[in-house]
């Protein structure tokens, strides 16, 4: 049985996305569409909430060691597969894992690449915000909503939820680590080694450091914690639909969120097999990534960093 041997005190503070979101309601159908196609899922994250409660007693049984949840007698950690699967990311983005070029493009050309703006435009509204570089929200959601280009509206609002919800490092920003990432996005590069890849480092190093602001993507990792879990509502999948979409079957289901901090760590404390389900009700039988040659791990690059 796993034992609290110390407590950690996280922050799961979230960007607000009302903005965001009222521009992805608006959109037509022909647009959401088109996002879909170049990005997946991702904006059905909106409407999972981040039950700061049950995040932070989950906190309390990360492994920083062995990089995975120790629930009693139940070890259990996100799969690259599932991330896949729960994002339903482009099948044109899967074939390389994001890795940080020794040379790439300035901050700002990348985001003359992505919004087709003028470099002096951009320069403008670059900041500074700690030790990286970053474009306001602010100076997004004006190019969203005012670009006369499509596919540039599409690409920028992209860009948005990429920094604003899976990558929320400096709060009411986008950051050039995520520019670069997404930026790479069209080259065959899949993100989820590197979201997969953050979770790890925020939850390592707020575990070992006792506290810290978790910089990742809550909203994802409740989503595969209440596909495991069979004390959760269960939602019901209809996998073998061709359009089938678990997260947003997960979104729309309705659970309880007055449990307390204190109840959730007595639940997940004394958690057994028989409470568990080993593979997600939406994840199809096929092979998962375990190991690398004769390595029994897989190293992984981030944005922001690796683990191994």
């Amino acid at each position: 049985m796993s034992e609290l041997s110390d407590y950690t005190r996280i922050s799961v503070t979230q960007n607000n996305l009302q903005e965001l979101k009222a521009i992805w309601d608006q959109w037509g159908n022909e647009t959401k569409q088109s996002f879909y196609g170049k990005c997946g899922d991702l904006p059905y994250l909106f409407d999972i909430q981040v039950d700061e409660n049950l995040f932070q007693a989950l906190a309390q049984f990360w492994n920083p060691t062995y990089s995975c949840f120790t629930f009693g007698e139940v070890d259990l950690v996100p799969t690259m597969e599932e991330y896949t699967t729960l994002l339903q990311c482009p099948r044109f983005q899967c074939d390389r894992i994001y890795s940080r070029a020794a040379c790439v493009p300035t901050f700002g050309k990348k985001l003359m690449t992505i919004t087709g703006m003028s470099e002096q435009w951009i320069m403008a509204r670059i900041k500074e915000k700690g030790e990286s570089e970053c474009i306001p929200w602010g100076a997004l959601k004006d190019l969203i909503q005012t670009h006369p280009d499509e596919a540039k509206r599409v690409d920028i609002f992209a860009l948005s939820l990429y920094g604003l919800v899976v990558f929320p490092k400096a709060l009411g920003y986008v950051d050039e680590a995520t520019t670069d990432l997404f930026h790479r996005l069209s080259k065959r590069v899949t993100s989820v080694p590197a979201i997969l890849t953050e979770m790890f480092r925020s939850l390592n190093a707020c575990r070992r450091a006792s506290a810290g602001r978790f910089v990742g993507c809550a909203k994802l990792l409740l989503a595969w914690f209440y596909s495991h879990f069979r004390l959760i509502d269960r939602v019901v999948c209809q996998v073998f639909f061709e359009d089938y979409s678990p997260l947003k079957d997960i979104a729309a289901s309705t659970r309880r969120v007055d449990v307390s901090e204190k109840n959730w760590i007595a639940l997940l404390q004394n958690l057994q097999s028989k409470n568990v389900e080993w593979r997600a009700p939406w994840m199809s039988p096929g092979e998962i990534l375990y190991r690398c040659g004769s390595f029994d791990w897989v190293p992984l690059l981030g944005i922001w960093g690796a683990i191994g």
